[in-house]
């Protein structure tokens, strides 16, 4: 059983953010799509994951400080060897010293009454460890559409004994975010393992991230940018019309509020619209309005650029 303080690196003494970093970048290098070429890193990357699990829940770091759980989690074994500090469950001399014990943990009489009235099943090794060991966890990869993870879509997943269930993406989603299926992993004398799902957020052809806002370039025409127009504009929920102001040029941007990825505070980031005046190729009626127009533009709209 390994320390999961060893497996991420950080001391007993780490504070919940110092855990978080060195779990993210440990997750970062031993990712299976960064490692496919090599098996070592899937089993490491495991075991970080399941290393952090455990000191990011507050109440298994403190039983595991207190050698009450092991580093995966199960119980101690009650005569304090093997333990991660202290000697919860150990034995001290009673009182007069000598002769008798006394438990500093909780009563042991119904650990020894199982232990010796199984009948011979197993004997006493077979009374710890290993009948409590859960099974293995199954990790899984899932590609989630873009529109899908601004709009918290639910995904459905096919787990491993060909099952599928619906996900509900957390709020926040980024890729490389995992998701823990609790009892969705390998069988084991103690209980199944769990699954941990593994979060990519795909490409979409036109719409881009920008932290928690989405980003769009919208084509609009010279006519719309001169004149101003109301223009229907893609959103990740659907088209809507938009207001383009009279003597836009490219490169300006209009926000949409409330179109772009959720928080986990319950907010949404906005869709920012990038205007990019789209002209025509050979178009004769433009090219003689501009011949005669461009002797009268006497500005200069590189002079903010010293040239």
């Amino acid at each position: 059983m390994a320390d999961p303080y060893t497996t991420l690196g950080v001391a007993r003494t780490a504070t919940e953010a110092e855990i978080k970093k060195a779990y993210r970048k440990l997750a970062k290098e031993l990712h299976p799509d960064k490692n496919k070429d090599n098996p070592k890193a899937s089993d490491r990357f495991s075991a970080v994951t399941n290393a952090y699990d455990l000191l990011n829940d507050k109440d298994k770091r403190a039983r595991f400080d207190r050698g009450e759980i092991d580093g995966d989690g199960n119980p101690a074994s009650p005569f304090g060897f093997g333990g991660g500090g202290g000697n919860p469950g150990g034995f001290r001399p009673g009182p007069g010293g000598g002769g008798g014990f006394q438990a500093d943990g909780p009563d042991l009489s119904d650990i020894f009454e199982n232990m010796f009235s199984s009948g011979g099943r197993g004997g006493f090794a077979g009374g710890f460890g290993r009948a409590r060991e859960k099974g293995g966890n199954i990790l899984y990869k899932l590609d989630v559409p873009f529109v899908d993870a601004v709009t918290s879509k639910p995904q459905r997943i096919t787990l491993g004994d060909g099952k599928t269930i619906d996900l509900k993406l957390p709020a926040g989603l980024e890729s490389g975010a995992q998701m823990r299926l609790s009892g969705k992993g390998q069988p084991g004398p103690g209980g199944n393992g769990d699954g941990i799902v593994t979060l990519t957020v795909l490409p979409h052809r036109f719409f881009e991230r920008a932290g928690d806002d989405v980003r769009l370039d919208l084509p609009i025409s010279l006519s719309e940018a001169v004149l101003g127009a109301s223009v229907r504009v893609p959103t990740p929920e659907g088209a809507v019309m938009l207001t383009v102001p009279k003597g836009s040029t490219s490169g300006k941007t209009l926000r949409l509020r409330g179109r772009g990825f959720h928080r986990k505070d319950g907010t949404r980031g906005d869709q920012l619209v990038t205007l990019m005046v789209d002209l025509p190729v050979d178009d004769d009626a433009l090219i003689e309005f501009v011949t005669g127009w461009k002797d009268k533009d006497l500005r200069n709209p590189r002079g903010a650029l010293g040239v």
